[in-house]
């Protein structure tokens, strides 16, 4: 079965409860708050420590993410994916990713030459497609290989 498109609040409060428990078990104090999201269900956490939980370039908070997806599957089949963030640090690290990338996509616009961006995940890369969808001027081109991480080449229209 796929996972739901909306979050039961079942799967919500699992997924609050367990996320509670993991870093409880690793002496943080958290307070977690969720919503929806796009792709599912979305994990706020707050913690005076939130740096020792996210890690060198968030890498500590994917881990987090990971084992939370694995354990809230476990105990719930049908439960949708769950983004955890970190005092907003995703946002955060989005919105300047996404700074970068329209200054690119200014470059192309003056000088005609398409750029091509460092290597992304899905997520990067769909974020980044979705910002120039209704864009007239730049059109964003993703290669056909199967490689996890991808780069994306933003040339004129």
């Amino acid at each position: 079965m796929a996972p739901s498109d909306s979050p039961t609040p079942d799967a919500a409060q699992t997924a609050r409860d367990l996320l509670d428990t993991l870093l409880g078990y690793l002496g943080f104090v958290v307070h977690i708050e969720h919503s929806e999201s796009p792709g599912g269900l979305a994990l706020q956490v707050f913690t005076d420590e939130g740096e020792l939980l996210i890690g060198r370039d968030g890498e500590r908070l994917e881990d987090i993410q990971y084992l939370l997806n694995r354990l809230l599957h476990h105990r719930l089949p049908d439960a949708p994916k769950v983004r955890v963030d970190i005092a907003h640090y995703r946002l955060i690290q989005e919105d300047q990713m996404l700074a970068h990338i329209r200054e690119q996509a200014d470059r192309v616009r003056h000088s005609g030459r398409p750029v091509r961006l460092p290597p992304m995940n899905s997520y990067q890369r769909r974020l980044v497609h979705h910002a120039f969808k209704d864009d007239p001027g730049i059109s964003t081109l993703s290669p056909p290989e199967d490689a996890r991480l991808k780069c994306i080449t933003l040339a004129r229209k």
